[in-house]
């Protein structure tokens, strides 16, 4: 699996965007969240990735002005009540993780984790140990991450051990007590 691949799994996932629109107001351009219905300056996000829905599909792009999206070579006007979409952020110690696992473990892990209608931007919290351990020969340990999709939470466990084999085991646990473990080695 090559980083395209994996950037293509984070882009399908379930709530990795911001959905709102956008209005002008006082020569500022305001983002309203669909969902929270809060408002920030759209500012804020200069420099990030930004979606625009226009002719009935989502054009994607940067925002590299406060009102202009950069769509290739292209620059892009807002106007008020544009639906625009901006790209989440994952956790850094998950990004870190994600990046430190193999590719087997990394679409295993993904892939429950959707099975159980969660998304990796569900993500409020994560214990990466695994990046405490780069120096090391020998590599064993659990790394701790929470999910919630606003109707449960999971938690989830990752049991890891590289040495003279790999071995990766996730134990996920949702809050209605459902269990599920998966476990992926390498010799």
């Amino acid at each position: 699996m090559n980083r395209q691949q994996r950037i293509y799994l984070y882009d399908i996932q379930k709530r990795a965007y911001t959905e709102g629109t956008v209005e002008q107001i006082n020569d500022q351009w305001i983002f309203f969240d669909e969902e929270s219905e809060e408002a920030a300056m759209l500012e804020d996000y200069l420099q990030q990735e930004i979606e625009i829905f226009r002719m009935n599909r989502w054009k994607k792009g940067i925002l590299f002005e406060s009102g202009k999206i950069r769509i290739g070579n292209e620059a892009i006007m807002l106007r008020d009540h544009d639906l625009v979409r901006i790209k989440k952020h994952l956790i850094y110690s998950l990004e870190r993780l994600l990046d430190g696992i193999n590719d087997d473990a990394f679409f295993q892990f993904i892939t429950t984790l959707n099975s159980l209608n969660f998304s990796i931007f569900d993500c409020i919290y994560c214990y990466n140990h695994l990046s405490f351990l780069s120096d090391e020969q020998r590599k064993d340990g659990v790394n701790f991450m929470v999910f919630d999709n606003q109707e449960q939470i999971c938690n989830v466990q990752h049991h890891f051990c590289y040495f003279e084999k790999i071995n990766d085991r996730f134990e996920f646990t949702l809050n209605t007590g459902k269990r599920l473990i998966i476990e992926k080695m390498i010799s």
